[in-house]
């Protein structure tokens, strides 16, 4: 399992009421809203006597465990225990695992490693995504799945060229051309991933249709290119047509 790189927790206004458990790489973490709006990651076991954070509440800027009261601050560490009363003094060990968190695109994503700041690797970036004001010519929409496969099956199906041709009849003929080959693809090569550009080949747009002096209708070209970027983020570009672009940018998780 990689732990050292971003990964999404969920979509950001998840985390506006409360505490939110989320299980990411096999691991449960409690995941909330500070009072200057930031959103906290902790592991989501109370050091004490195991309650799960999630299921307490948001106090100031610190999570309450429902057991006992304890509260623990966006770096993790105890803030209060009340049976210790008003001037207890709170043990430097009463401290959960916490870690760095950024919002963008809508998400909340979460480093679950230990590399310090300067060594992480950046989160995926999506260019047209307007965080500040619209782009135009650009319209962005948020999907979510939730897949029962090994996220690595669904890396290889997204940088896999060959099966469109079978699957998408978008991007193919359903298998059904006799001189169907994976037209040579121009390699991109990153720092923290590889992906191709292309060409494929569909039947034209309804309205784009042209026939052929044999009459039969003639293929349209598809510009396409995918790639990964670290071990569970893709990118899907997909050009029908000049003037129509869908880029996707797809950022995965392990749950279980």
């Amino acid at each position: 399992m990689f732990i050292n790189f971003w990964y999404p927790a969920g979509l950001a206004s998840e985390f506006d009421d409360g505490p939110v458990k989320k299980m990411m790489l096999g691991q449960n973490f409690v995941l909330f809203r500070d009072t200057t709006g930031t959103i906290q990651c902790l592991s989501d076991v109370c050091i004490h006597r195991g309650g799960s954070l999630a299921a307490g509440k948001v106090k100031g800027d610190c999570v309450e465990c429902p057991y006992h009261g304890w509260q623990f601050d966006g770096q993790g560490q105890c803030r209060k225990i009340p049976s210790l009363g008003p001037e207890g003094k709170i043990p430097p060990r009463a401290h959960v695992d916490a870690y760095p968190t950024q919002e963008r695109y809508g998400l909340v994503f979460c480093f679950l490693g230990d590399l310090p700041e300067k060594d992480r690797p950046p989160l995926m970036d999506i260019p047209e995504y307007p965080e500040k004001g619209v782009i135009d010519g650009w319209r962005a929409t948020r999907q979510e799945f939730l897949w029962d496969i090994d996220y690595k099956r669904s890396m290889e199906n997204g940088i896999d060229s060959a099966h469109n041709e079978f699957v998408h009849p978008t991007h193919g003929f359903s298998g059904e051309r006799d001189d169907y080959k994976v037209e040579p693809l121009e390699l991109i090569e990153t720092e923290w991933g590889t992906g191709f550009f292309g060409k494929m080949y569909a039947p034209p747009l309804a309205e784009e249709k042209m026939r052929g002096e044999s009459g039969r209708e003639e293929a349209a070209t598809i510009e396409a290119g995918t790639g990964h970027h670290c071990p569970a983020s893709l990118w899907t570009y997909i050009h029908p047509t000049p003037d129509i672009k869908i880029h996707q940018y797809a950022f995965e998780v392990p749950v279980h």
